[in-house]
């Protein structure tokens, strides 16, 4: 084994001008009053890199252009479609009547292992909460389900963007695999190259 180099990595990147044609993950992002820059950069970069079929930056949710949100984002908010709404509630009820299942990534009374939806459930609606106090409640009852990620030490919850990663790129396995078979979720997902 050997790390690959930067121009071999390069070769495998999608190019901007063809990102358009690719295959997105079924997947909105909301985020719910999100006030950290330097998160929503990195929810972007994220988002970027399981090819998300859009965000959905609501109420305080810092908005591209910044140079703190570039700072994380390294020119993912040029690849990843985003809009922004006002109430993030409107947001989810909006996708809700598009044909989205709409789940919140929170700690809530009957939530779900985050890697329980199956691939019927898609396209989904995936709610992020504010890194103090969560998910809203009027966001809460307008989702279907709550998926919440175990933890096992002394903290009851992760940083906000380190959540939405393990959450989505479980999405992305979900969806791109279609199995429950783990060994296939290093396979390279099939991307259109540019001609």
């Amino acid at each position: 084994m050997r790390k690959l180099t930067h121009t071999e990595i390069a070769k495998k990147r999608q190019h901007l001008d063809a990102i358009e044609e690719a295959h997105r993950l079924p997947v909105t992002a909301v985020v719910d009053n999100v006030r950290s820059l330097y998160n929503i950069g990195s929810i972007f970069r994220t988002s970027d890199g399981v090819l998300l079929q859009k965000l959905i930056l609501t109420g305080f949710t810092p908005t591209p252009p910044r140079k703190e949100i570039e700072k994380t984002a390294l020119g993912a908010t040029l690849s990843v479609p985003w809009e922004y709404v006002k109430e993030p509630h409107e947001a989810v009820l909006r996708l809700k009547n598009e044909g989205y299942k709409a789940y919140c990534l929170e700690l809530a009374d009957g939530s779900a292992p985050y890697y329980s939806p199956v691939q019927a459930d898609f396209p989904i609606c995936l709610v992020l909460g504010n890194e103090i106090t969560g998910v809203s409640k009027q966001t809460i009852s307008v989702c279907d389900e709550a998926l919440e990620i175990p933890q096992f030490g002394t903290k009851q919850s992760l940083n906000v963007a380190v959540a939405y990663g393990v959450a989505i790129f479980e999405l992305s396995r979900i969806w791109r695999n279609g199995s429950e078979d783990r060994t296939q979720a290093h396979q390279q997902p099939s991307l259109v190259t540019p001609s």
